[in-house]
């Protein structure tokens, strides 16, 4: 049976893990072939010291059935941003799909810090990795995605726009980064719509990420066991999950429907039936709003 994306072409900017590895993969597994970028290789890391590389990315998509291709990239310089897309046009001449997952913030939040006592440096170093990258990329990358009809664009964020909107996310620099992605999609879609081509923010739920799953001291395999020491967890979905959600817009021939839109991983699986690693449907944001949020016991059933 012909894959979805079979001949397409994607950008995963920021797959070396999280939710950028996650959708590099699935978009394997749909048949595409996908550029992924980072700063972390075999031969050098980056200031995470994370033992992830985009190397593994790149192989974990091609085991998956697709053709991963590794660019090292630091998506704040604008020569290796350029000298990338020129190497896709020139190997591929066209891209489907951008994925812009550029983060690299983990460790520089300082939660619940005002702004005057909240390191300067640290919040425009997010700023700067969070905002700039994605705009630099969609610089460079947009003039060959609109060559292709109904071209996508992902804008990877943390919560919804709804969510967002009614919620200080406990840093005035981590808000302000999360908010910029979900306005970027939007104002990408007005830019995009006459070239039928679809901008959307996207949110994965609470995510197993290999930086989460070390926080709690856990594998993949045994993720439960981090439930006693934060119940809520309970909740939690895979990277694979947002991929599959990102894999599902890249083939629906009607994706402009969600046009500027922000969406969920969660809300998506209802549309499109996709499912997690383990046969769930996890559905964090309505779960974090009417259990967590609510003061209720940790419970997801009826959330996945």
């Amino acid at each position: 049976m012909k894959k979805p994306l079979s001949g397409k072409v994607a950008l995963v900017a920021g797959a070396t893990r999280g939710a950028g590895r996650g959708i590099a993969v699935e978009l394997g597994a749909a048949g595409a072939t996908v550029y992924v970028t980072g700063r972390t290789t075999r031969a050098q890391r980056s200031e995470y010291g994370r033992p992830e590389t985009i190397e593994e990315t790149a192989e974990l998509v091609t085991e998956a059935g697709g053709n991963g291709i590794a660019v090292q990239t630091d998506h704040l310089e604008r020569s290796q941003v350029q000298a990338l897309v020129e190497r896709i046009t020139s190997e591929q001449g066209r891209l489907d799909i951008l994925v812009n997952d550029i983060w690299g913030s983990e460790y520089l939040t300082e939660w619940n810090v005002p702004v005057w006592e909240h390191s300067l440096d640290k919040g425009f170093r997010m700023l700067r990795l969070a905002v700039d990258t994605h705009i630099m990329t969609s610089h460079y990358a947009l003039p060959l995605l609109i060559r292709s009809p109904h071209g996508l664009v992902v804008e990877m964020t943390d919560g919804t726009a709804e969510y967002n909107t009614e919620r200080y996310r406990m840093s005035l620099f981590y808000d302000l980064a999360k908010m910029s992605a979900i306005q970027m999609a939007r104002s990408l879609a007005h830019e995009l719509k006459p070239y039928s081509c679809t901008a959307v923010a996207l949110t994965p739920g609470w995510m197993r990420s290999e930086i989460m799953l070390d926080h709690f001291g856990v594998k993949e395999d045994n993720w439960r066991d981090a439930t006693t020491k934060e119940p809520h967890f309970v909740i939690s979905e895979t990277p694979r999950f947002v991929g599959r959600a990102v894999a599902a817009l890249a083939s629906d021939p009607e994706a402009e429907r969600w046009n500027g839109l922000s969406l969920s991983s969660g809300q998506l699986a209802r549309v499109y039936g996709f499912r997690d690693l383990d046969g769930s449907q996890p559905d964090s944001w309505r779960y974090i709003t009417e259990v967590q949020e609510a003061g209720k016991p940790a419970d997801a059933t009826g959330y996945r």
